[in-house]
């Protein structure tokens, strides 16, 4: 006798830290990718009425870039972990690490890769950015310079993948490491990049951990929102498909209607 297992049931269970039952916040209202305090209503209605079609199965793919030692494993094992390592070591080729939500009553999972900034990895790390929903670029608040580089990280990420298709943010780490003085002149330079791509800003310290359980459960809640706006949009043209099928096979019945019919012997 075969037994059938439930592809959720392969999953890991969602802790309880990780449950997100409304849209979290954004960092800076002037450069936020979402500008209302709430999800969809669309989304909101979909989740209630249990049409969110496969988005509890799936994972959405976050790929974090930028130079070396700018701080995306701390910033990935902060969250993950709530752990911090000054001794860490340089991520060698790639790494991942998975977390599950539960958004709006749902399920969700991030899959979090963690790239190499070594230029030396740059062949191995950009083979592992398609298929990106999330595209994180990051720098640190007490080095200009790499925010400079970000244009060039986010450049390479979007050469295998549709430029239309992912959600970008740029993140500032190492926010207890800049002075005030220095944070601000480095903040306003980040707005307006930021603005310039289309990106949604974040300030951060994986030393503190300030803003940083915000921040990706900001990513987490986007993003689910984003898949289940396709769900629905995949949904509707289903319907729209077979109302056009039954249309079509109505004329064709109608039409052999009315051809003469053999005897029934």
């Amino acid at each position: 006798m075969s037994v059938r297992v439930s592809a959720m049931s392969v999953l890991p269970p969602v802790r309880r830290d990780r449950v997100i039952p409304q849209l979290p916040q954004s960092f800076r209202k002037e450069a936020a990718l979402h500008t209302e305090n709430d999800f969809s209503n669309k989304v909101k209605t979909a989740c209630q009425e249990q049409r969110t079609g496969t988005v509890g199965f799936k994972i959405s793919k976050v790929i974090v870039v930028g130079d070396l030692a700018v701080g995306k494993t701390c910033l990935i094992n902060r969250f993950c972990k709530d752990a911090f390592d000054k001794n860490y070591k340089a991520t060698i080729g790639v790494d991942f690490e998975m977390e599950r939500f539960e958004v709006l009553g749902v399920p969700f999972s991030l899959q979090l890769w963690d790239t190499a900034g070594q230029e030396r990895f740059k062949c191995i790390a950009s083979t592992y950015y398609r298929g990106a929903q999330v595209v994180i670029i990051t720098f640190a608040l007490n080095d200009i310079a790499s925010l400079g580089h970000a244009r060039q990280w986010l450049e390479d990420a979007l050469k295998e993948n549709d430029p239309t298709g992912v959600q970008l943010f740029l993140v500032g780490t190492k926010k207890d490491l800049s002075t005030a003085a220095q944070y601000s002149r480095i903040e306003q330079d980040a707005l307006k990049f930021a603005k310039e791509i289309c990106a949604e800003y974040w300030a951060v310290s994986s030393l503190t951990g300030e803003n940083v359980k915000e921040f990706f459960f900001r990513v987490a809640a986007l993003a689910f929102e984003t898949n289940v706006l396709a769900e629905l949009e995949k949904s509707t043209s289903r319907q729209i498909g077979d109302v056009v099928k039954i249309s079509s096979n109505s004329g064709n019945l109608y039409a052999s209607s009315k051809k003469k019919q053999p005897c029934c012997r």
